[in-house]
C-alpha cells in the first residue's frame, strides 16, 4: 500500500497511530455530561435559591425575590465571587478529566486510560476487533465531534474514543482497520508538526452543515451508493405491522373495555404509556432513515440515522451467523429482515432502534440478495441465490434435506419447511410456518454442533440439532430431523468446520495483499 492510496482523513489521523498517548477532542467533558450537569445545576439553583440565600445570609424569613435581598444587603460582590468559584471549580474539573483521558494506538492494540481519583485502562487487541462504529450524536455534530467505538470479542470489552473531531474519527477508523488487516503502508509516518491552514468562519460553518447533511464526511471512506434503499412508506409499514403494534392494540382494547365498564382508573395507569409509545415509533423511524449498506475493502459498512448518525464497519470473517426472517404480517408485502451474530456488539442502537446486529431492517427478495452478497461474499453465486430463495419461501425440498412425514406428529404445520442444506463451507437451516426463518452459518465460525432427543423424538426416530455460535439474535437450530440424516449432518459439519477453519485467513484479510504491494514498491 502506498501513501497515495490513503484518503485525506486517514493522512490527517495517521500521526495518532504512532504508539504514543494522545488526548481527545477539547469539548469531550462538555459532551460527556457537562451540558447535563449545567442544566441540572441550573434547575437546582432556581428551585432552592430561597433556601440557599437564607442559609448563607442568615435570614430565612425574608420576603420577596432572593436576588433583591442580596442587592438590598449589599452582597452582590460576594454572590458574584461565589458564582465565579463554582464555575472555576467546574471548569477545572472538566479540564482535569480531559487531561487525564488519553488514548494510544500501537501496531497490536487500542488503549484508553481515564479517571482522576480512580484510574481505569482498557485495551482492545487489533486481532480481536469485530467492528468499528463511528457515531455522531446531534449535539456532538454541532462541535464537529464524533465518537469512535472499537467492538472486540468478549463481555464488556469495547473501547470508546469519546470524542474526536469528525475527520479524525473517520480517518482513524481507516487506519485502525488497515493495521488490523495486516496491510502495511510503505511510507513511514511523517514526524513533526503538520502545516495546517487557518479556517475562516465561513469554512467552519460550511463544514458543520456538510456534517449534518452527510453520514460520511469523506466519500472515499465508503462507496457513496448504498446497495439497498428503503422507501419511507415501506419503513413506516414495517414499523406499524410489528409485534409492538399488536400489543398496543390489545392494550387499547382492554382500555376501552375497562372504561366502558366504569374502570376509569385504567386511563390513569395505561394512557401515559400509550402516549409514550408515539415517541417509540418516531425514534424507530428516524433511526432507520438514510439507512445505507455498502462493501468496502475492509468489510461491510452500515450507516443510518437522521439526527444522530452512526456508521459501523464489520471486517471480513466477523459474522458468525445470519438469519433471514419474515413475520407473518409482512408476508403479503414480501418483506424480510436480516440479523447477524457477531462476537462483539456496539453499545449504540442500530437501525430501527434495534441492536446493531440488524443488517437489513426491512427489504424485499432483491434487497436480501444484495445484503447477503456483502455479508457472505463467497456465497453469492446464482446457484447459491436459488438455494437461499428456496430456504426462504419454498414449502418443498428444493435441495434441502427435509424432515420425514412422521415429524408431522410433533410439527403438524412446519414439518415440510423444516430442513437443512450443506454447501461450500456453509450450512443453511430453514424452519417456521407462521414466522419463516432461514439461518446461514459459515462453518469456519462454528463452535460446536449438538444433537439431542426427547422421549417422543426417540419413539419416532427423530433428532433435534443445534449449531452453537456466539450469542446473538440468531438461533440456528432444527427439530424433527430424521435420526440417520442427523448423523450424516453431524459428520459432514464436523469435517467441513475443521477444513474451513484451517483455510480461513479473514482475521488478517489484507495481509497477503499488503505483503505483495510492499515487495513491488
Amino acid at each position: 500500500m502506498t501513501g497515495e492510496r490513503l484518503s485525506a482523513a486517514e493522512r490527517a489521523a495517521e500521526h495518532l497511530t504512532d504508539g504514543e498517548w494522545h488526548r481527545l477532542h477539547p469539548a469531550t467533558p462538555l459532551l460527556k455530561g457537562g451540558i447535563v450537569f449545567i442544566a441540572v445545576l441550573g434547575v437546582v439553583l432556581s428551585n432552592l435559591r430561597e433556601r440557599l440565600v437564607g442559609f448563607f445570609i442568615g435570614a430565612p424569613d425574608f420576603g420577596g425575590d432572593p436576588i433583591d435581598e442580596i442587592y438590598n444587603r449589599g452582597l452582590e460582590g460576594w454572590a458574584l465571587l461565589g458564582v465565579a468559584i463554582v464555575l472555576i471549580v467546574c471548569i477545572g474539573g472538566f479540564y482535569l478529566s480531559w487531561r487525564m483521558h488519553t488514548f494510544r494506538i500501537s501496531d497490536d492494540a487500542v488503549e484508553v486510560r481515564s479517571g482522576i481519583l480512580f484510574r481505569t485502562q482498557r485495551k482492545a487487541r487489533l486481532d480481536r476487533i469485530q467492528g468499528i462504529n463511528v457515531v455522531r450524536p446531534v449535539i456532538a455534530r454541532v462541535f464537529g465531534a464524533a465518537k469512535l467505538e472499537v467492538s472486540v470479542a468478549g463481555h464488556d470489552a469495547n473501547v470508546q474514543l469519546s470524542y474526536l473531531s469528525s475527520q479524525l474519527a473517520d480517518g482513524l477508523r481507516g487506519d485502525i482497520l488497515r493495521l488490523a488487516s495486516g496491510a502495511k503502508a510503505a511510507e513511514n509516518i511523517q514526524q513533526g508538526a503538520r502545516a495546517t491552514g487557518v479556517a475562516g468562519v465561513a469554512d467552519i460553518l460550511n463544514q458543520r452543515v456538510n456534517e449534518f447533511l452527510a453520514p460520511e464526511l469523506n466519500p472515499s471512506l465508503a462507496p457513496p451508493e448504498s446497495v439497498v434503499k428503503i422507501p419511507p412508506l415501506r419503513l413506516i409499514g414495517s414499523i406499524v405491522l410489528s409485534g409492538f403494534t399488536i400489543f398496543l392494540l390489545l392494550v387499547g382494547a382492554g382500555l376501552v373495555t375497562g372504561a366502558a365498564t366504569g374502570r376509569l382508573w385504567l386511563l390513569l395507569v395505561v394512557l401515559p404509556g400509550l402516549i409514550g409509545s408515539i415517541s417509540f415509533y418516531i425514534r424507530r423511524f428516524t433511526k432507520s432513515l438514510r439507512y445505507s449498506i455498502a462493501g468496502t475493502p475492509d468489510g461491510v459498512r452500515v450507516g443510518f440515522g437522521l439526527f444522530s448518525t452512526s456508521n459501523e464497519t464489520l471486517p471480513p470473517g466477523r459474522i458468525h451467523a445470519v438469519d433471514v426472517s419474515q413475520p407473518l404480517l409482512w408476508r403479503p408485502f414480501g418483506w424480510w429482515q436480516i440479523r447477524i451474530d457477531t462476537a462483539g456488539h456496539s453499545t449504540e442502537k442500530g437501525a430501527a432502534g434495534q441492536p446493531n446486529t440488524t443488517m437489513l431492517p426491512v427489504g424485499d427478495l432483491d434487497d436480501v440478495a444484495r445484503v447477503l452478497s456483502l455479508v457472505l461474499p463467497e456465497f453469492a453465486t446464482p446457484a447459491h441465490r436459488e438455494l437461499v430463495v428456496a430456504g426462504m419461501t419454498s414449502r418443498g425440498r428444493d435441495g434441502f434435506v427435509g424432515a420425514p412425514r412422521r415429524a408431522a406428529w410433533l410439527r403438524p404445520f412446519s414439518w415440510q419447511r423444516t430442513g437443512y442444506a450443506l454447501t461450500d463451507g456453509v450450512v443453511l437451516l430453514r424452519r417456521g410456518f407462521l414466522w419463516r426463518s432461514l439461518a446461514i452459518v459459515p462453518l469456519a465460525r462454528l463452535q460446536s454442533l449438538e444433537l439431542y432427543q426427547g422421549p417422543l423424538d426417540r419413539m419416532l426416530g427423530l433428532v433435534s440439532t443445534r449449531l452453537h455460535t456466539v450469542s446473538g439474535p440468531v438461533h440456528p437450530r432444527l427439530a424433527v430431523i430424521d435420526r440417520d440424516r442427523s448423523l450424516e449432518l453431524f459428520d459432514a459439519v464436523a469435517a467441513g468446520a475443521i477444513s474451513s477453519a484451517r483455510s480461513d485467513r479473514s482475521h488478517r484479510w489484507n495481509e497477503s495483499a499488503g505483503s505483495a504491494e510492499g515487495e513491488t514498491s
